[in-house]
């Protein structure tokens, strides 16, 4: 019975012994490629020496003296950031507006949330008009340069009725106004506009917008 029982005791540590030969394993292969890793790490430390050789110092000069490093040239973040903020907020030609335009007799403009009452008191002439642009003469990218630049200025100066005037197109070939639709789409792409309307005819008529923008930094009346 005691010869059963060892045979059977020896039989049981037989896949016990495998499992402490192969974990030995692993861990002799683990040690090789940690082995393996620093050697290459020494190599690449000490390749430059290697190539090079023993070095020894210069003789001979005693006075020697090391120019001081050269400070790197300002840079000019806040240019870099502006004109970041520009190409953000580029304006695109081929907006579609007239989907968001009131249609109306003369056509308007107002963001979601602003009540009809803006468009009408800007008609009406209740707003008074604080600046102006005017277009004429400039080609379409120049126009829409001239236009953000504009918008941007006046926001940032806390003003919030401006006139932008684009011509009726009477000078252009066929008769047409080039620059009236892209000054509308340019107009709804700018985050700072809350809303426009044709002016009034003695505020330049259908060659000309007057736009109402959001509060700006400094606060003005009207």
């Amino acid at each position: 019975m005691s010869a059963a029982l060892t045979a059977r005791s020896f039989a049981d540590l037989q896949p016990l012994r495998r499992a402490l030969q192969e974990a030995a394993a692993q861990e002799a292969e683990r040690a090789r490629l940690r082995r393996e890793a620093e050697r290459r790490a020494r190599a690449e430390r000490h390749l430059f020496r290697d190539a090079v050789g023993p070095v020894a110092p210069l003789k001979g000069l005693p006075d020697r003296h090391w120019p001081a490093p050269v400070p790197p040239e300002p840079q000019p973040v806040q240019r870099v950031l502006d004109e970041e903020r520009v190409l953000r907020e580029s304006l695109s030609d081929e907006f579609d507006v007239t989907t968001l335009l009131d249609v109306d007799d003369q056509l308007s403009f107002r963001r979601p949330g602003m009540g009809q009452d803006v468009t009408r008191r800007l008609r009406a002439g209740q707003w008074s008009i604080q600046r102006q642009l005017d277009l004429h003469g400039l080609r379409v990218h120049e126009a829409r340069e001239a236009l953000g630049a504009f918008i941007r200025l006046a926001h940032r100066t806390g003003l919030r009725c401006v006139r932008v005037v684009h011509g009726k197109g009477l000078g252009s070939p066929g008769k047409a106004p080039v620059l009236k639709g892209r000054v509308q789409g340019w107009l709804v792409q700018k985050k700072e506009v809350l809303a426009f309307v044709q002016a009034r005819p003695a505020d330049g008529g259908a060659g000309a917008l007057v736009v109402l923008l959001a509060p700006g930094r400094r606060t003005s009346g009207r």
